[in-house]
C-alpha cells in the first residue's frame, strides 16, 4: 500500500493577505532594532514602539517579539538586564555595539528594496484615465 503525501496548504498569491503578512514577518526584525537603536525597552515596549513608528502597519505580538530578542540575545546583538518595576520582574533589552551596526547594514538594504519597489511601482503605476491635472 503507497503512502499518501500531505498536500501542503495553498497558497494564495493573489490575496494581499498573504503578501502583507510576508512583508511583515520580514520587517518585524528590522523595526525591533531601529527601536531599540532608539532606547532600551522591554518586550511589551518594544511592540508598542514598532506599532507606533510603522504608523500600525507592524505590530507585532508577544510570539514575534520574545523570539527575535531572544535570536538578538543570543547572536549579541541586545543585552539583557533584570528590573523591578511597581514590584514586577522586566527583562530590559538594550542595543550593543553589534546590534546598531547590524540596524545600519539593514536600514541599506532595505532602503536599496525600497527603491527598487518604487521604480517598480512607477513602472506599473496605472494611467489616469481622466484629466490627471
Amino acid at each position: 500500500m503507497a503512502k499518501l503525501r500531505p498536500v501542503p496548504p495553498r497558497i494564495d498569491y493573489g490575496a494581499r493577505d498573504y503578501w502583507a503578512g510576508t512583508i511583515k514577518m520580514g520587517l518585524s526584525k528590522f523595526f525591533i532594532l531601529r527601536v531599540l537603536h532608539d532606547a532600551p525597552l522591554h518586550g511589551y515596549d518594544v511592540a508598542r514602539a514598532v506599532e507606533r513608528v510603522t504608523g500600525g502597519c507592524c505590530s507585532p505580538t508577544e510570539g514575534t517579539i520574545y523570539p527575535v530578542l531572544r535570536e538578538f540575545e543570543a547572536g549579541g546583538f541586545v543585552t539583557v538586564a533584570e528590573e523591578v518595576v511597581q514590584g514586577r520582574q522586566r527583562r530590559v533589552y538594550a542595543l550593543t555595539d553589534s546590534g546598531r551596526a547590524a540596524f545600519q547594514v539593514a536600514l541599506e538594504a532595505w532602503m536599496e528594496a525600497t527603491a527598487a519597489l518604487t521604480d517598480t511601482g512607477r513602472a506599473f503605476a496605472k494611467p489616469c484615465k481622466e484629466d490627471c491635472a
